[in-house]
């Protein structure tokens, strides 16, 4: 049984390390071809450092192939680049997908829009995300390659329904399209139904499928693109919240979801699985107290719910998360370690890798806490 819309039930640190480390030794052959989609992306490019380190050589997609050497020149802080090159793709335009998946072994297709803000039009995320999802998946099947591993997010599973606080969620469950979802929320859940229709389809017969769906991504930035979840650790370093709302989310460390991408590509008993890639839930608040005992100057100071809900009004932020305000999301990493075997970071290292990889690129500088 599957883990796709017709699978049954599955249905409905102190200082954390280096962060300029010397580069693995190249291995001196390669073993297998791999096509990674958003190569300049923050998921994308630890995905191509794993696969690069592991012996894989690397096809990285670009949008804009002006952005290579940039992009390059990031992963080589990390891995040897020898085995990775770059074509240009796009996930509205059919245009060089099938070339870009000959003589692949694998695809590894990460790529979705994220808004910088709402769009007006809900199809400006839907239709990229679900169109662009296809469009690897079909290029993949008729190029020949052996499994797709699709990045979707947690937001794929856990939203628009009123479960107890008892409830856990697993892959088993999907977000409730006929709920009032947001944009992003509804694009990765209908991009991700739609590759599995595909793999069940004709078309997509004796192509294996594994999809990994994060939580909110935190970790170590390889250049001055970072996540948009880390978008709340740079708001705490700039002293741009001034007291904390009751919210949370559940994190994984962008190197556990690397490590996920890469194992749920070569294990056989991965094919035709989801896998929740989560560390645990926490509270911004927890953020925030990892990071003032670093010696970072931010508050600690608690929003009342009353007072976030007024804000909110008034604030597009904090309107995003309102029907978030106090609600914890109960959720299992289970599969995640007992079949793919990753025993993920830990909150504090994940947070403090990011600032201080937000400090060494120069997106923030940030005040610190004078001693005693």
């Amino acid at each position: 049984m599957t883990d796709g819309p017709r699978g049954g039930r599955e249905m409905s640190s102190a200082k954390s390390e280096t962060t300029k480390r010397k580069a693995a030794k190249i291995p001196t052959e390669t073993k297998g071809t791999v096509l990674v989609t958003g190569a300049s992306g923050f998921i994308a490019k630890h995905c191509i450092v794993k696969l690069l380190n592991e012996g894989y050589k690397v096809r990285g997609s670009l949008r804009t192939p002006g952005r290579a050497e940039a992009v390059r020149s990031a992963i080589a802080t990390r891995a040897q680049t020898e085995h990775l090159e770059f074509v240009t793709l796009d996930l509205m335009q059919d245009a060089g997908w099938e070339t870009a998946c000959s003589g692949c072994d694998y695809v590894q297709h990460v790529a979705s829009p994220f808004p910088g803000a709402t769009p007006k039009d809900e199809n400006e995320l839907i239709v990229p995300a679900r169109d662009g999802a296809l469009r690897a998946m079909k290029a993949a099947a008729k190029a020949g390659v052996r499994r797709v591993v699709l990045t979707s997010s947690m937001a794929a599973i856990a939203y628009g329904h009123d479960h107890g606080p008892d409830y856990v969620i697993d892959e088993k469950d999907w977000s409730n399209l006929k709920a009032p979802l947001g944009a992003y929320l509804k694009s990765k859940t209908i991009a991700e139904r739609a590759a599995w229709e595909f793999v069940e389809s004709e078309a997509g017969q004796g192509l294996e499928l594994s999809v990994i769906n994060p939580g909110a991504v935190l970790g170590p930035l390889l250049d001055n693109r970072y996540s948009t979840s880390g978008e709340m650790v740079a708001r705490f370093l700039r002293g741009q919240i001034p007291a904390i709302p009751r919210i949370g989310f559940c994190c994984i460390d962008v190197r556990d979801v690397a490590e996920a991408h890469f194992r749920a590509m070569i294990l056989p008993e991965a094919a035709g699985r989801r896998y929740l890639c989560i560390e645990d839930f926490a509270w911004l608040s927890d953020v925030a107290k990892i990071l003032h005992e670093a010696g970072y100057r931010v508050t600690t100071r608690n929003l009342p719910d009353w007072m976030a809900r007024t804000l909110a009004l008034f604030d597009k932020t904090l309107a995003t998360y309102k029907r978030a305000l106090g609600r914890k999301e109960n959720c299992s990493n289970a599969r995640l370690r007992n079949e793919l075997g990753i025993e993920p970071r830990g909150l504090k290292e994940m947070v403090l890798s990011m600032a201080e990889t937000m400090v060494e690129y120069g997106v923030v500088t940030p005040k610190m806490r004078q001693a005693g």
